[in-house]
């Protein structure tokens, strides 16, 4: 297995930051195969070279590992990563030895004797990594044992967990703490995908950071596809999607155990290949869940918000809310776990304003009442699902980041796929006025029923049916309204005052009231497209100049090896690798060795069985072989030229899709 990178010492010119950077290159070129930084990971993992605290927030799929395992292969000594879940922990360390890199981790489900092997391996300096739960970290006896294992720096992974204010909330993360007294001299070091200012104060001041480095990501996911649809038939809908990807790994989240059984069952008996996770399952259906969706004998989980975090599965291309998420911060954690190897997915939620009841029913239901923040982070939430702005744009607003891009071109909205009603303006006065006429007293759903002309029994017991707004929208139903009445709400025209979310203008409201202001109203989560494939221009993008048949052939052949050697599909090998072995199609060592994601290890590993797969499939299809960017571009061109000249924009070569992320030759 990999040890320790040389050049420990300054070049003559006493520029230790330069040679450290050298390092650090050759580390992710040799080991992993990337000939390049992601943003902020050269940053990050100069802090580690540097012995200086840091707090890093990056976006799943940001390449947050890499920021300490590259380092804890260029520093004296053993890194210790917290890690909050066990099958995140052997994930992380099944990727770590496929690479060629010793690492190991401590937990509960190793014998007592691999207990102590991997003690003694410790002992004798031979893991550069070791991942240990926060519940055994801060245990006398662990501590007591590292303080004589002479160790590099320590990382704490998911620090989120640490924050009274972060949507994972550990008790135990807080006695981290300990970290600070028992090894003073080390940097400490968290790592995050989800945190707001507030967070990262929080877990600045409970790890007692000195004077950290604090690098934030941008939070936006660029190849994730945001949809927010009307929850209509919620089967149907899911089928859809689930047909746009067949043999591909996917997440559908439900609010209720009762409606993971539900769907999960439907699914498998129309011929899905579905499985159900929630925490009212015992420890062995879901470890046998888990096995199975990261193995791929099952393409789709249906789960709670209990699956997810401990999963590093790479080549997750859609995830499904099958209904609305109590906040911003868990929906952006789950949708990320789509698309962490940096290709398109695609992220859909199902919404129903009664969702937002839902959440509010189970936060008021509990023995202390819900913190103002909770309900604060379910009007935001509901506020996404009603929006008819950018939806990339909202999100990253959330987390306090800037959006300076006019379009996202990967969004329900930017896509052109929501149909926005002509006269808007007239629609949103006629609304408000009726919240002012009721009083500005009730909420969004008996509002809906007074537009609509309802002779519900309240209605006419409050003499609401003979205001001059009763029945102003009857031509429309009273969903439609309900939702027109959401968009207001998202749009910052009206606002939920009180225990029971009454209406109420707010000062754009009274703008809009008297013309100054012109809402943007859609007819409610409808395509103009009836089309079952809806325009992915993500997904256009990143298919040209694959051949997807030799892809297919490809991931047969990795989950062929994977099972061989015990380990998830994705470890050999990553979908981005594979599409770019599909699109450069190498028959040489050193051609494959020169494909994103090939390090040495993997190129002694699995060199030859795949450069002689890609050489049968080249010569069975007479296809060119060892392709040059510049020849991969020609073809892009030709076939486009071709398209264009059919008037077939849907028709696709052989080549569908440059990766781009080969390598320099």
């Amino acid at each position: 297995m990999t040890g320790q990178f040389v050049e420990q010492e300054p070049d003559s010119d006493g520029n230790a930051r330069q040679v450290a950077n050298s390092r650090l290159a050759a580390v992710l070129q040799q080991v992993w195969g990337y000939d390049s930084f992601r943003p902020l990971q050269r940053e990050a993992m100069q802090s580690i070279m540097d012995d200086h605290d840091s707090l890093i927030v990056l976006p799943t799929g940001g390449g947050k590992s890499l920021c300490f395992q590259a380092p804890a292969l260029c520093r004296e000594g053993l890194a210790v990563v917290v890690s909050p879940l066990i099958s995140l922990m052997k994930d992380q360390v099944d990727a770590l030895r496929d690479c060629g890199v010793a690492a190991a981790f401590l937990n509960s489900t190793l014998t007592r004797e691999q207990q102590r092997v991997v003690s003694e391996g410790v002992n004798r300096g031979e893991y550069r990594l070791l991942y240990v739960s926060p519940e055994r970290l801060v245990t006398d006896r662990m501590l007591e044992f590292l303080r004589a294992a002479g160790l590099s720096f320590i990382a704490v992974d998911e620090a989120h967990c640490i924050s009274q204010w972060g949507h994972d909330f550990r008790p135990e993360y807080r006695q981290l703490a300990v970290l600070r007294e028992t090894f003073p001299k080390l940097s400490l070091h968290a790592y995050t995908a989800t945190a707001t200012e507030r967070v990262r104060c929080d877990i600045v001041a409970a790890l007692r950071l000195r004077e950290p480095h604090v690098l934030v990501g941008s939070f936006d996911r660029p190849n994730l596809t945001f949809r927010v649809l009307q929850r209509k038939d919620r089967l149907q809908q899911i089928r859809a999607i689930l047909d746009r990807h067949p043999g591909e790994s996917g997440i559908i989240y439900c609010i209720s155990r009762a409606n993971v059984d539900e769907t999960s069952t439907s699914l498998n008996q129309l011929g899905y290949r579905t499985r159900g996770y929630h925490a009212g399952m015992d420890g062995a259906d879901r470890k046998a869940c888990q096995d199975g969706f990261i193995s791929e004998r099952i393409d789709t989980v249906v789960a709670t918000v209990a699956f997810g975090m401990g999963i590093d599965k790479s080549n997750v291309r859609y995830v499904i809310h099958a209904g609305m998420p109590k906040s911003l911060e868990h929906y952006q954690q789950e949708a990320g776990r789509a698309g962490r190897d940096g290709l398109e997915a695609e992220c859909t939620l199902l919404y129903s304003a009664g969702d937002f009841l839902t959440w509010k029913r189970i936060l008021e239901s509990g023995e202390t009442p819900a913190p103002a923040a909770a309900l604060e982070s379910l009007n935001r939430m509901a506020a996404y699902c009603s929006t008819v702005l950018c939806r990339h744009r909202m999100l990253v607003s959330h987390f306090g980041e800037h959006y300076d891009r006019s379009s996202c071109a990967a969004c329900d909205v930017c896509l052109d796929e929501i149909e926005l009603i002509d006269d808007a303006l007239i629609v949103g006065q006629k609304i408000l006025s009726s919240v002012v006429r009721q009083g500005q007293r009730f909420g969004g759903e008996y509002t809906s029923l007074v537009l609509q002309g309802s002779q519900d029994r309240r209605v006419v017991q409050n003499g609401h049916d003979q205001l001059s707004t009763w029945g102003l929208l009857s031509d429309h139903s009273q969903s439609t309204i309900r939702d027109w009445i959401e968009q207001l709400v998202a749009q910052e025209f009206l606002e939920r005052s009180g225990e029971f979310n009454v209406l109420r203008l707010t000062v754009s409201g009274r703008q809009l009231l008297s013309g100054q202001i012109t809402p943007r109203l859609a007819r409610p989560m409808r395509r103009k497209s009836k089309s079952d494939s809806p325009r992915r221009s993500v997904a256009d993008e990143a298919w040209q100049g694959v051949d997807a048949g030799l892809f297919e052939q490809l991931r047969g052949l990795r989950r062929a090896l994977a099972q061989q050697r015990g380990v998830p599909p994705y470890i050999v090998f990553g979908d981005a690798s594979l599409r770019a072995m599909a699109c450069f199609r190498p028959t040489t060592l050193d051609g494959f060795l020169a494909i994103r994601g090939v390090g040495d290890a993997k190129l002694r590993e699995y060199g030859d069985e795949f450069v002689n797969s890609i050489a049968a499939w080249c010569r069975e299809h007479r296809l060119a072989t060892d392709l040059t960017p510049g020849e991969i571009q020609a073809a892009i061109r030709t076939a486009a030229d071709t398209r264009s000249a059919s008037g077939d924009a849907d028709s696709g070569p052989v080549l569908r899709h440059a990766e781009g992320s080969q390598r320099a030759r």
